[in-house]
């Protein structure tokens, strides 16, 4: 089955060379942390003129840390070459991320110059689009054993479209494949019917996030994506073009002027639970998304901050996870039940209910590896138990008002 999403491995990269001295023609070996033998690539197609022609050995200088997903990537790499070169030109910034996010709250625009960015990108029969990049790699280039002309670079960027053009396939499907079946929306709607529009919903984002990381975020690339989300499109006539943008927005700031309802007061501490600073949370979301933090906290003081356990990651990235779904399943119930329909909350819960078991399954597979104290363990385990049951009883509770 080929995978959708990229495949962004270059944090396990050791080191690789890509060899594309034979015209029309691309091989290399990629090793990789956590794998012994190199990844092998068979690839149709040239390099970037900077690349062609020539064979680039790289390095990893820095910390390697294997991909959660590194079993599922095939050893042996067929297909079609994407845009491979050593010359991209990215922003980089000259201070850590975390302080630059402190500074872009604060107004502030952080220090960056330009550099040139390794851009490896290939096509997988197995894998689907994979990609390393990265500006820290020590690269050596040989002389080009043959130099490619402006037309054959033409022939080079049609080709490596050509493999973005059939992702872009695939996933379209997926998106009209969710949409079949789909109730009318002045329907009445159960959880089976939301289910289908958050798989939708789902395969959307998808699209969208793999286009933005291809193309980045520039006016040329805001065209490019606008025309294969299918946001340019001239309408239809006599369809009902819906509401434009600036109608939305219209709405969006009226509702969010708008004073929020009281919540119950008789249902405090059952729907509601007030912050400190005011906010109301849901209980059941709070108390996972307390664990989940706490969980989080512990494993840094305990130095796993950076573990390359996938059993851990998992463990705490889906209970994490299990906690934001919860919010948006429960978090509307803060205000009153009466806004809600139950169709939505349950096939809501039914997600956060997914993740909450993948974070039971990484919690079990972790326990024996003693990388957590006994008693973070056994407290867990209670916790996702308790939150678990707690689920289901709602899910019950709101399909009992379908």
């Amino acid at each position: 089955m080929v995978e959708i999403m990229a495949f962004r491995i270059h944090d396990s990269v050791v080191r690789g060379e890509i060899d594309n001295r034979v015209k029309g023609v691309v091989l290399g070996k990629i090793w990789l942390e956590g794998r012994e033998e190199p990844v092998t690539l068979e690839l149709r197609g040239n390099a970037n003129p900077d690349l062609a022609g020539c064979c680039l050995t790289f390095v990893n200088p820095l910390k390697r840390i294997p991909h959660h997903h590194l079993g599922s990537l095939s050893a042996r790499q067929r297909g079609v070459a994407g845009d491979l070169t050593a010359s991209r030109k990215v922003r980089v910034m000259d201070v850590p991320m975390p302080e630059a996010y402190l500074m872009c709250k604060r107004g502030e625009k952080p220090p960056e110059h330009m550099a040139n960015c390794l851009y490896l990108e290939w096509f997988s029969e197995v894998n689907g689009r994979v990609v390393i990049e990265s500006t820290d790699f020590d690269l050596v280039i040989s002389e080009p054993q043959w130099r490619m002309t402006p037309e054959e670079n033409d022939v080079r960027a049609r080709e490596a479209a050509a493999g973005m053009d059939e992702l872009m396939r695939k996933l379209t499907e997926t998106i009209e494949g969710h949409k079949k079946g789909q109730k009318d929306s002045e329907a009445a709607w159960d959880e089976h019917d939301y289910e289908k529009l958050m798989k939708e919903s789902d395969a959307r984002t998808d699209k969208y996030m793999e286009l933005l990381d291809k193309y980045g975020d520039s006016e040329e690339a805001e065209e490019k994506i606008a025309h294969e989300m299918g946001w340019d499109k001239e309408p239809v006539p006599n369809e009902d073009p819906g509401m434009s943008v600036e109608e939305m927005n219209a709405i969006c700031e009226a509702a969010a002027n708008e004073p929020l309802p009281e919540p119950d007061s008789h249902r405090e501490g059952i729907d509601w639970i007030r912050m400190e600073g005011g906010d109301l949370r849901h209980p059941l979301q709070h108390r996972c998304f307390e664990n989940a933090m706490g969980l989080w906290h512990a494993a840094r003081e305990l130095g796993l901050a950076e573990t390359d356990d996938n059993d851990l990651v998992q463990f705490i990235s889906e209970y994490q996870t299990a906690a934001v779904k919860l919010a948006g399943a429960l978090d509307g119930l803060t205000r009153g039940r009466s806004h809600e329909d139950p169709g939505f909350v349950v096939a809501w819960l039914k997600r956060a209910l997914d993740h909450l078991h993948k974070a039971q399954a990484g919690m079990e597979a972790v326990a024996p590896k003693k990388l957590l104290p006994p008693e973070i363990i056994n407290r867990s385990r209670t916790e996702l138990f308790e939150i678990r049951e707690s689920i289901l009883k709602l899910m019950d509770e709101f399909r009992g008002q379908e």
